[in-house]
């Protein structure tokens, strides 16, 4: 049997013009630019990683910026509605205001006691702030557009949206450990935590009758958990295998070595390592500052710089300051 996991690695989605997604990360959300390379499975594209100063697992959401005419996506059943980070609940009316200086409709609610900002980045991809006391893995930027005291201190938690939470439901009791904390009374959302606890330990489940999602800008395209190790993530391929699943081999990701399964409500879930880390290959101080490239694609680094989009990197500076 696998151990539990922690909870939450990373987050991929996929974005249009990787300007535009870049600004908003930094300038808006004061997320750092941690790493700039490429789609392993698609060198043609980029991939960006946002998170704390080091990139510490369960602070990053990644993307894909498809700029030259990708399809757009259409949320439905089977994908990732929200992604939420933390922020002290001293910091919500810090960040309403924030996000409303820069244009963003913004929806305040309460939810299983916690105040919770609603709001969507320019792509459409649904994000939310949680008011959460706790400590945080999450390690200030120093050099970033939001003081140290109001920054997102990594992930709470996902929304899944699924035609059906049962199967779900039980990949996550039975496989990755989590345990059944909360539902609302309408039974029309169900959180769960994982047993191991810690910082973005919660995934919620809520039922969608939207249909099938398509998978698109706009959309998140996987969602990963924390594996110790890859001893560890043997044990999971094998945990998902006698739960009928049919994990992926171990894939070599450079930052930490991957699995991926597909569940039965059509989310793409990963078992991503914590280590190497993003120091792999450069030192914390030059994180984001130029391409990254694997060793394997190194011989064609000419070829792939000509043919991704320009892109100056991030304004760290957002609309509103």
């Amino acid at each position: 049997m696998a151990p539990d996991t922690p909870g939450l690695h990373h987050v991929t989605a996929i974005a249009g013009d990787p300007q535009r997604n870049a600004d908003f990360y930094v300038g808006t959300l004061g997320l750092r630019f941690v790493k700039k390379t490429v789609n392993h499975d698609d060198p043609g594209t980029y991939h960006f990683y946002f998170g704390d100063e080091e990139g510490t697992p369960g602070t990053n959401i990644t993307f894909f910026p498809w700029a030259d005419g990708g399809r757009s996506g259409q949320f439905g059943a089977g994908q990732t509605k929200t992604t939420a980070y933390r922020v002290p609940p001293e910091s919500v009316d810090y960040w309403l205001e924030r996000l409303e200086s820069n244009g963003i409709d913004v929806e305040r609610e309460e939810r299983f006691g916690e105040t919770v900002l609603r709001f969507t980045d320019p792509d459409g991809i649904g994000l939310e702030l949680i008011a959460a006391d706790g400590e945080s893995d999450a390690t200030p930027w120093d050099g970033g557009p939001v003081p140290t005291d109001h920054q997102l201190r990594g992930f709470h938690s996902v929304t899944l949206a699924l035609e059906s939470v049962d199967a779900t439901a039980d990949v996550l009791t039975e496989v990755l450990g989590y345990e059944l904390e909360a539902e609302t009374e309408d039974g029309g959302r169900r959180r769960y935590r994982s047993a191991a606890g810690g910082p973005g330990s919660i995934v919620d489940l809520v039922e969608s009758d939207a249909g099938r999602g398509r998978m698109g800008v706009g959309t998140v395209h996987h969602v990963a958990f924390e594996a110790q190790s890859v001893e560890e993530q043997q044990e999971w391929r094998e945990a998902f295998a006698d739960h009928g699943l049919s994990p992926t081999e171990v894939i070599d990701r450079t930052y930490f070595q991957s699995i991926y399964v597909r569940e039965p409500g059509g989310v793409l879930f990963e078992m991503a390592t914590i280590e190497p880390g993003f120091t792999a290959d450069e030192d914390v101080e030059e994180l984001g500052s130029s391409l990254a490239l694997p060793e394997w694609l190194e011989d064609e680094r000419e070829r792939i710089e000509a043919q991704l989009s320009p892109f100056e990197g991030p304004s760290v500076e957002s609309s509103g300051d």
